[in-house]
């Protein structure tokens, strides 16, 4: 066999005269073309590893225009919170994306929502992470108390952002928690007191390496029930938090702040432009201390926003509009069994006064329409009408006798 006049490259056999450089290795060599599209190959496959672990990459990233847009599509009114929360967002994914070239980091923002129940701040979080596509995770704060007592732990909050990334951990450090009832961990009292705070002032310590950024070792099955099971470390730094609470009261220490008493004429004058009916919106961060937060935790949630109180109007608009509105879903429903349901639009009127002598907020428009329909449900499977049109009397009646009105009227 005739020996090799010139070494070539392994890969598109080309020789050393053929090309630019060629690299030698052990037991084999490889051309500076080859060279150059191998690192394409595995940068285009880190990338898109990346890619697929987040979900979005920069150039399909929505701006906040358009995350507004969406939301606009499944929740009336809030433009205030909405557009928050749509910056943040955005801000928080281009810092998960962004290319490590100078010594520039920058930090996440978490959020705190401030608003009455029923007004959608669940529904904002929830609505946002179905637009990117990350996992998301829905806790309730009311469960948690530090380690050692009875309840939840703090690293349960982890345990279901992975439950719901199927254990994939590089896309649960991606993800969006949806902390609700945060004013429920809310100090006790101001004074000392000679017994643990363990569901309030405890569990905001343990939150703070949570919301911070930090390795936390994680129970994958949940931590009590199992000591056993091998723990899972999962980085916090990337994970956005949103926090979200009624804060009821609260309207009483924005209102102590704002008449706050200062010596001067034109101090006082300060107060005379505002809005008495709607003090959530001068909410800020000194309200949340003195209703119970640490200074530490208030810290790490930078973005405070509130959540208008939702009126006739908005719950009217509530009922109907939305892509999932309620009456909408019940048309479906029964649009599977081949009926064709219809209302009155004093039925939407009635139904939102209701709403509004009760303050269920919008949840309550659904256990009212449920009540209404309950009959029909149980009876239009069997029966199959072509069509049910509801009236005003009709709805009127079977709210009347619904189990709703008897507790109501119990009251």
């Amino acid at each position: 066999m005739a020996k090799k006049e010139f070494n070539q490259c392994s890969f598109c056999g080309r020789s050393e005269k053929e090309v630019n450089m060629l690299i030698s290795g052990l037991s084999a060599d490889i051309c500076d073309t080859c060279a150059e599209q191998a690192y394409q190959i595995v940068k285009e496959s880190l990338e898109s590893k990346h890619k697929s672990s987040l979900g979005i990459d920069r150039a399909k990233l929505p701006d906040p225009i358009k995350i507004k847009e969406y939301l606009d599509g499944y929740i009336i009114g809030q433009d205030n919170a909405k557009r928050y929360l749509a910056v943040a967002v955005y801000n928080h994914y281009k810092r998960i994306l962004q290319e490590k070239s100078d010594d520039i980091e920058i930090e996440k923002s978490n959020i705190i929502l401030v608003g009455p129940t029923g007004t959608g701040k669940t529904l904002l979080a929830r609505t946002i992470a179905k637009m990117l596509h990350v996992p998301f995770a829905i806790v309730d704060a009311t469960v948690l108390t530090e380690a050692g007592y009875v309840g939840e732990d703090i690293e349960s909050i982890l345990t279901r952002l992975l439950q719901a990334s199927d254990y994939d951990v590089a896309a649960a450090e991606r993800g969006i928690v949806f902390i609700d009832e945060i004013d429920k961990i809310a100090r006790k009292s101001d004074n000392p007191s000679i017994t643990r705070d363990v569901s309030g002032e405890g569990v905001q310590q343990g939150l703070l390496k949570l919301l911070e950024g930090s390795i936390v070792n994680v129970p994958p099955q949940g931590g009590r029930k199992h000591p056993d099971q091998k723990m899972i470390a999962v980085d916090t730094k990337n994970i956005l938090f949103v926090c979200g609470g009624a804060f009821d009261g609260i309207e009483r220490k924005i209102a102590q702040r704002l008449n706050t008493k200062v010596v001067g004429y034109a101090s006082s004058m300060k107060n005379v432009d505002i809005d008495r009916e709607n003090l959530l919106q001068y909410v800020a961060p000194q309200d949340l201390k003195s209703f119970g937060l640490i200074p530490e935790i208030i810290g790490r949630l930078p973005i405070l926003t509130y959540l208008d109180a939702l009126d006739k109007n908005a719950l009217r608009r509530i009922l109907t509009e939305p892509k999932n509105s309620i009456i909408k879903q019940y048309i479906k429903l029964f649009k599977m069994d081949d009926v064709e349901l219809s209302f009155d639009l004093e039925v939407y009127e009635y139904i939102v006064d209701k709403a509004i002598e009760y303050k269920l907020g919008a949840r309550g428009l659904r256990s009212i329409v449920e009540s209404i329909m309950m009959d029909a449900m149980f009876t239009i499977p069997s029966e199959k009408p072509a069509t049910l049109h509801i009236t005003k009397e009709y709805a009127k009646e079977q709210l009347e006798k619904s189990q709703l009105v008897k507790l109501r009227n119990s009251q």
